[in-house]
């Protein structure tokens, strides 16, 4: 027992331990937004006109004809022939109902600073902007590509850009200068936002000079726009086609730009994520049913409501950014908290001071980012009033169990209900979570699809799994928030996602994100990674997630990885990479403990060949672990270009500590 862990503590923790079932509290449900269970039947019968519900959350120039054109499957269109704007409906309409003086985006910058943008302002600086595009060029429907950090000004381009019918191609700020052309000349895109440079650790980033090199490889000409974000912390001087955002936007003070009237199915934004072949697809959204979509799941399952203060802790950069930073929150005129920093500096308490200082009632975070909290230790947000939340949730992978109860009792203070959401950025939107005024919450299983989402665990054969069984993860009917498309690229969008379980000849249309799952009696759904997470261990299919989730399960665990190696005998075996708690020491006691819980959760098969104690593991700039270098550590591989990483020392440490043991 720690030495400020009281007797009532360690019951406490051990009663959550062995709890498999959580029931939303009596006063959540009281005020939630949706709080019927008959909600599921209702869409189930009237589907799909049940999305009419979604769509009167948005107003609508011209009504939509029908909620659903299937005609030209999978092409599927939503609200056919209705006109909007997506900036008006995150904006104008909030000012026009005298809500102008009210918050929109809350900014806390890297060092401290703050930015509140209020309806009226953020309207003022977008009209400002989507002139200057105008003048600089852009018309309707030219792509416009962004390439810059958590900052004001990305939502304001992005939501100019949706003023004036130019689509956006928000580029992750941590991507490389050959990410950025790579998806400029895919999309065509003749036009470049970014800034000078950004604050990491407290130290000034160059970002403009990456930017400037990626820009050598565009072929084509490019009109840039600089934010200047670091001042006098970063000179930076400004080429030949290259303007000052800030001058620009002065040049328009004032400047009225009426939202140009847009298709339901005319596209908003493109995004790009990676693809098995290498070449980025660029997923393709639209107006009307992304953003009827994201501002239900939003309000349905996030329970936002105008008045609160809401805060993903995402980057723009990612889908995540788009739907719950930006379009979904400001649909509903709510305030929606941006940062720019890392949540362990200065300190490993900034984001709940942050959460204390605004009084957040909606907190949206990564499971990667909670393990890390666990790690770091319960007294840092102990040492902060954290009870103005009252929902908390999670997105980007599945969330182990031991995270979930640490989340719900040391952030929710046991009060909250978690929302742990899978979807993707091909779906737009939320797709399987439990609604939190309505279901039961069971850690480590996301929960049932959401009403109207036919989502299914499916074998090869098509036939629906037992429950506790392994499957794959389908989605049998469509749904508004859909990608339309890859950007010029039909065949490839068919082949993709349509292709492994669809029968045209049957007119069945069958959606496959390549992700595992498996489904218990009560319909839940635990996603288990992607099937190109599974490990073949003599002949047995073991899913990455299920093991890593088996380790992070035994005290003194904080995060782990789990790859495969070859074997001789089994042909793949397990290796297992894991970071210790504060506290716990690494050796044979520990490593023995873990052997026993995964034999434990799944059986002898998935024994790990081999545990690996690590203080880090191998990161993307955005927070994935790199899989693949692990398993070439596993295999005695060459290693390739480790530079994209954002802690690449740690891989030689590794591979000593692999020689080692």
């Amino acid at each position: 027992m720690g030495d400020s862990e009281s007797p009532e503590d360690v019951q406490l923790e051990a009663r959550l331990e062995e709890q498999e079932a959580f029931e939303p509290p009596e006063s959540f449900v009281e005020q939630a937004n949706v709080s019927d269970e008959a909600i599921y039947d209702e869409f189930a019968e009237n589907w799909p006109d049940c999305w009419e519900r979604a769509a009167d959350l948005l107003d609508w120039e011209e009504e939509y004809d029908a909620v659903l054109d299937d005609s030209n499957e999978p092409f599927y269109e939503w609200f056919t022939d209705g006109k909007l704007n997506a900036s008006a409906n995150c904006l104008d309409r909030h000012v026009a109902d005298g809500r102008g003086d009210e918050a929109a985006i809350e900014w806390v910058g890297e060092l401290g600073e703050t930015r509140t943008y209020t309806y009226a302002e953020l309207l003022d600086e977008v009209e400002e902007f989507a002139a200057a595009l105008r003048d600089l060029g852009v018309e309707e429907d030219d792509v416009v590509t962004m390439y810059m950090p958590m900052i004001p000004e990305l939502p304001v381009a992005m939501l100019a850009c949706a003023r004036i019918g130019a689509p956006h191609s928000v580029v992750f700020a941590g991507f490389s200068a050959d990410a950025l052309a790579t998806r400029m000349n895919s999309a065509d895109s003749e036009y470049l936002v970014t800034c000078d440079g950004y604050y990491r650790r407290g130290d000034a980033l160059d970002h403009k000079d990456k930017a400037d090199e990626g820009l050598s490889g565009v072929d084509h000409g490019v009109d840039t726009v600089v934010v200047d974000r670091l001042g006098d912390d970063l000179d930076h001087d400004l080429g030949d086609g290259q303007h000052d955002y800030d001058d620009l936007v002065a040049e328009h003070e004032g400047a009225s730009v009426d939202p140009v009237t847009r298709d339901a199915e005319d596209m908003l934004f493109l995004m790009y994520t990676s693809g098995t072949t290498g070449e980025p697809k660029g997923v393709k959204h639209t107006t009307g049913g992304y953003l009827s979509y994201v501002s239900w799941t939003s309000q349905a399952v996030l329970d936002i409501e105008a008045d609160d203060t809401y805060w993903c802790s995402a980057d723009i950069g990612w889908i995540t950014g788009h739907s719950y930073i930006v379009y979904g929150p400001l649909a509903l005129g709510t305030t929606s908290v941006m940062y720019e920093g890392t949540p362990d500096y200065p300190e490993k308490d900034r984001l709940w001071e942050i959460i204390e200082e605004y009084g957040v009632d909606i907190f949206y975070t990564a499971p990667t980012a909670i393990r890390a909290f666990m790690k770091w230790g319960k007294e840092y947000p102990a040492e902060h009033d954290l009870s103005s939340l009252r929902l908390l949730g999670t997105v980007g992978e599945p969330i182990n169990p031991r995270a979930w109860k640490w989340y719900y009792k040391h952030i929710g203070n046991e009060e909250c209900p978690i929302v742990d959401t899978w979807w993707q950025t091909e779906t737009g939107g939320m797709m399987v979570t439990t609604l939190p005024g309505v279901n039961t919450m069971k850690p480590g299983s996301a929960g049932p699809p959401l009403p109207g989402v036919d989502a299914k665990v499916i074998h090869p054969n098509k036939a629906e799994v037992d429950p506790g069984q392994a499957g794959h993860l389908t989605v049998q009917k469509p749904w508004p928030g859909m990608l339309r498309t890859l950007y010029k690229n039909d065949e490839r969008f068919v082949s993709e996602y349509w292709a492994e379980y669809s029968d045209a000849d049957e007119d069945e249309w069958i959606y496959f994100p390549e992700d595992g799952a498996k489904i218990d009696d009560d319909g839940y759904i635990t996603v288990l990674g992607r099937v190109d997470d599974v490990l073949n261990v003599s002949g047995h299919r073991l899913g990455t997630m299920e093991i890593e989730s088996a380790i992070v399960g035994v005290e003194g665990v904080a995060e782990a990885a789990v790859v495969g190696g070859d074997h001789e005998m089994k042909g793949e075996a397990v290796y297992a990479y894991v970071i210790t708690e504060d506290g716990y020491e690494e050796g044979d006691d520990l490593r023995d403990r873990i052997v026993e819980g995964v034999e434990d959760a799944i059986g002898p098969i998935a024994r790990p060949e081999q545990v690996v104690f690590t203080p880090e593991l191998p990161k993307t700039r955005s927070g994935k672990i790199m899989r693949r270098l692990l398993e070439d550590i596993a295999n005695d591989d060459d290693l390739g270009d480790t530079s994209t990483l954002r802690n690449p020392d740690v891989v030689d440490d590794i591979q000593a500590k692999v020689g080692d043991d």
